[in-house]
């Protein structure tokens, strides 16, 4: 079992930790994670992409000549889609790209991201994160004793609206619960810092 150092929210050591080798040491699998990236993406997109068909558009109701006679093409509408102004044949209409991923394989795709962060030595954990009071102040200085300068995923037990409130203003920060987290967001984030109470809750639920 891979074993990390606990820190303070000082920054200084308070002991270690052993990380389920079940959850934070497998080979992370690339191919899962490309698919778990995509699956995530797919599903935030709005898909509200809407034209208007020959039956939406304004105006056309009149035959704008008569059938024969004229030497010209017989015309139904003047908002037929070959006319100018006309309406538009197969063109985008509302929809939802999101689709699922089988569970195992997001289970997968999970480890593989937890597990990479651990080899690449940007995962952290605290022993515990409490604020008295949202203030902003106070999370920019946590993370002045992290030695954090770039973008931080914080993954808390339960909801801290204090911590949420205090780390909401700063760019490139994000706290989410233990059982909010997700492939997107963790590989989308330079460090993750876990406390030690979010650790044992993922190793429950993955392990």
């Amino acid at each position: 079992m891979a074993k990390v150092s606990v820190l303070s929210q000082t920054g200084a050591s308070v002991g270690e930790i052993e990380l389920n080798d079940a959850v934070f040491g497998i080979e992370p699998n690339e191919a899962v994670l490309f698919d778990a990236v995509v699956a995530q993406r797919a599903s935030l997109r709005q898909g509200n992409h809407k034209v208007k068909t020959r039956s939406e558009v304004a105006g056309g109701g009149r035959k704008p000549w008569r059938q024969k006679g004229t030497g010209r093409a017989r015309q139904g509408s003047i908002r037929s889609p070959q006319w100018r102004g006309g309406g538009t044949v197969f063109g985008p209409t509302p929809r939802s790209y999101s689709y699922k991923l089988p569970k195992k394989v997001r289970r997968l795709a999970l480890k593989s991201a937890l597990s990479s962060k651990v080899v690449e030595q940007n995962l952290l954990v605290l022993d515990a994160l409490q604020l008295n009071a949202p203030k902003t102040k106070d999370f920019k200085a946590i993370l002045g004793n992290l030695n954090i300068d770039k973008k931080a995923l914080f993954v808390t037990a339960e909801l801290d609206e204090n911590v949420a409130l205090s780390a909401r203003n700063i760019p490139g920060v994000t706290v989410l619960t233990a059982s909010g987290i997700n492939v997107l967001d963790l590989l989308g984030h330079d460090k993750v810092v876990f406390t030690k109470a979010a650790v044992e809750k993922v190793e429950e639920v993955l392990g």
